[in-house]
């Protein structure tokens, strides 16, 4: 459980508390995008597609305010920023890989 969350602020179900930290569409497409490896904010939103900026922006806060992302910024001109999963982070591979097999199940049916 990230630090940042008080104990008392996340539901007592296990699966409603991930949910919770991963559960809107663009956190599972950053988790995915960034669990190879480290991408700077232009990266990010061109592998993902169509979301905004300000949304990107806002979920990224979000992920690191929860310990899942790492924001690392370089004094540069222009500001150089690079956005990497923290372990916890990489720990949500294998919630990802479930995600990824029972969809391709999914689409193998033709449902």
């Amino acid at each position: 459980m990230p630090e940042q969350i008080a104990k008392k602020e996340l539901p007592a179900c296990p699966v409603e508390t991930t949910l919770t930290l991963i559960g809107d569409k663009w956190k599972v497409l950053i988790l995915r995008d960034l669990l190879p490896g480290t991408k700077r904010f232009g990266e990010l939103k061109k592998s993902i597609g169509s979301v905004s900026q300000k949304v990107l922006t806002a979920q990224l806060r979000d992920m690191e305010k929860n310990a899942l992302v790492n924001r690392k910024v370089y004094p540069e001109v222009p500001p150089r920023v690079e956005y990497s999963l923290t372990e916890l982070g990489q720990s949500l591979k294998p919630i990802l890989d479930a995600m990824w097999n029972w969809g391709e199940e999914y689409k193998a049916r033709n449902i």
